[in-house]
């Protein structure tokens, strides 16, 4: 065989080879891009894990007992964001207002200004009691609502605007009083018949339809 065949013969089982090896090459890279979305899904949930820990911890905090305390409905302390947690971009927070607002039969200025009195749009806030999320739920009431993840902002902002319009049909549309409700619980409201004599509870409301066109 001359040296051109044998040079012939060598750049064919080359080419062969290459060909060869490139469902491996593909295989190997789409093992790897599984790979690294998996890693990605681990460390999302890690980080709702983590959500979940620091709500359940602050909710397990003992309190000193005090006589004129209203009812755990959603939160009569002011929530703390999480470290590292910024507020909801206007460009992500609009929509899902509108949407749960639409959804729910409520205003959607409403909404919003119940969710920033609650939270001033920071998805992970936690109170003192243990309320979580834009809306600020306490874990039994995220749980009623059927609510999986309270620092989810959609499922925050479906569940306080679906609770929102249960108050105002409960309190026959009065808004100041389903407010004092989301704030104080509707049970606190309907035995002062009103706006309950609670600094906080008066505080909350005054800020909040003060924030209403």
């Amino acid at each position: 065989m001359s040296l051109r065949q044998k040079l012939g013969v060598l750049v064919i089982f080359l080419a062969g080879y290459a060909v060869a090896e490139s469902p491996q090459d593909a295989a190997r890279k789409a093992m790897e891009a599984s790979v690294a979305r998996q890693r990605a899904a681990v460390a999302r949930m890690q980080v709702s894990i983590e959500k979940q820990r620091a709500a359940v911890a602050a909710a397990a905090r003992p309190e000193p007992a005090q006589a004129n305390n209203p009812p755990e409905f959603f939160t009569l302390s002011w929530p703390a964001p999480a470290p590292g947690c910024d507020a909801l971009p206007a460009a992500e927070l609009d929509p899902l207002i509108q949407q749960a607002a639409q959804h729910e039969g409520v205003d959607a200025n409403l909404l919003r200004a119940v969710a920033n009195q609650e939270s001033a749009f920071h998805t992970c806030a936690v109170s003192a009691k243990g309320a979580m999320g834009l809306m600020q739920l306490m874990p039994a009431t995220a749980q009623q609502l059927g609510v999986q993840d309270p620092f989810d902002p959609a499922q925050s902002l479906a569940s306080g605007a679906r609770l929102l319009k249960q108050l105002l049909d409960r309190f026959g549309g009065d808004t100041a009083l389903a407010l004092s409700a989301y704030n104080a619980g509707p049970e606190r409201v309907e035995e002062t018949g009103g706006v309950p004599p609670i600094p906080e509870t008066i505080h909350y409301v005054q800020q909040i339809l003060a924030r209403l066109p």
